[in-house]
Order: C-alpha cells, then structure tokens, then sequence
C-alpha cells in the first residue's frame, strides 16, 4: 500500500492543490490545507476558531464551487474555474475582489458570501477535531463501476489517496493505528458523505448520485476515512502505508 496523491485545499471548498509532501505535528493538519474559509451573512463564527460547516459556503450547497482548483504561491492564491477567469488575491488582504469573483458561482437563494476567515491554529476541517481525510482508490473504483462510467476522485475532496488496497478495506482501520512517511496517524472514523459528492469537479454541475448508489450498494453513505496525526514526522508521494 503506498501513497498515491496528497492534496490540499487552502479555502476551504473553494479549490484544490495537488502536494509532494509535507511535514505534521502531533494534532495538525495539513499545512495551508482548509486555513481559510468562506463565511457567508447567516454564519455565526468564533473568531478565528474552529466552528461547523454550516456556517461557510460549501459545495454541498453550492455545486459549481467544485469545479474551483487552487495554487499557492507568492503570498497568494490563484484560483481557477471553467466559467471564470483566474483570479489572484491574498485572503487575508482585501476580500472584495474574491466576493466579486464567486458571486456568479453562488446560487441566489442561499446566504451570500460575505468574507474569508483565516483559521488560527488549525484548519476550517469537516470535523470537530483536526483531522485529515484518506480515500482509497479501489473504493472508488468499486463506487464508479456501480455507477457505470468513470468518475472524477476530486469529489471526495480526499487529502490522501492510497493504491494497492482492496476496496472499503480502509474501514477496517477505525481505532487503529497506522505509519506513513515518518509520521504516525489514529484512524478515528468513517466519512459520511453529503451532496458535494454528486457534483462533477470538471464543471461544477450535479450529474451523479453517489450518495443514492452508496445506500443501494452498501447500505450507507461513507466513504474514506478521517486521520488525526499522532507522532511528528514527514509524509511524502510514495510512501509506504503500515497499519499497526
């Protein structure tokens, strides 16, 4: 089992970056992975600390965002989608730009988009906890061939995507311990999914039900599974995958 592909997403759902390698603490998260968020004019923040998803705007509401990919660089980030121009700003600096851009890609009916929070000690994750999220490839090849076509990974905003595993054999991990790189990881729990899933990250538009495939195929909506970092280390393309 080894380590295919590392990905982060540095605002949180608005883009991914593909990464060779990076370097965890014990309860981190993936560098620059989630350090900002959306917030929209219904949300009820912390400061700049951990609270739900709810409270940003998300591809589960939101399909076009999907289609958004990311680079960082320079002190900014570029963001790229079908049906805008790229855009190159620093979050943390003027957000009106950003607001402008996005505005075509947010439905009218939801909260609008209202600025960017940068997060404080850890990334804006789907969890409670600091956490990084793990897919493993032969599940979604199992999840694509029950659809009957290919399917983009990209939909399930993974961090990690590991090869050489049989399929949904990473839920077998859960409270257990495992190695990768020279960083050590607590499988904590199954991913249940929501709608972002059935949105197609080439064009941000909704073309597959994955989640009514999931429940007919296997009686529920999960898939991957949430890491939390539990000994320092470094994780790099290639690295061999150990479970205790």
């Amino acid at each position: 089992m080894r380590l295919a592909e590392i990905w982060r997403h540095p605002i949180k759902a608005h883009g991914r970056e593909p990464v060779a390698a990076f370097d965890i603490a014990p309860g981190g998260t993936i560098p620059f992975d989630r350090l900002w968020a959306v917030a929209h004019e219904a949300a009820r923040l912390d400061g700049d600390h951990w609270v739900p998803c709810a409270n940003f705007n998300r591809g589960a509401k939101t399909p076009a965002l999907m289609a958004i990919t990311a680079r960082m660089g320079d002190g900014a980030v570029t963001l790229s989608h079908p049906d805008r121009p790229d855009l190159a700003f620093d979050p943390d600096e003027d957000n009106r730009p950003f607001l402008d851009w996005i505005a075509p890609l947010t439905d009218p009916a939801r909260a609008a988009p209202s600025g960017i929070v940068r997060a404080a000690a850890r990334g804006f994750t789907d969890t409670a906890f600091p956490s990084i999220s793990l897919g493993n490839m032969s599940t979604h090849d199992a999840v694509a061939a029950r659809i009957g076509r290919p399917l983009s990974r990209h939909r399930w905003r993974a961090n990690l995507w590991v090869d050489g595993l049989p399929a949904w054999a990473e839920f077998d991990w859960v409270g257990r311990d495992l190695t990768l790189g020279t960083a050590r990881f607590r499988v904590e729990q199954r991913i249940t999914r929501c709608r972002a899933t059935m949105a197609n990250p080439d064009t941000g538009k909704v073309d597959a039900d994955t989640l009514g495939e999931l429940e007919a195929g296997w009686g529920h909506r999960d898939f991957g599974v949430y890491l939390t970092c539990i000994a320092p280390g470094r994780v790099a393309l290639g690295d061999m995958l150990i479970p205790a």
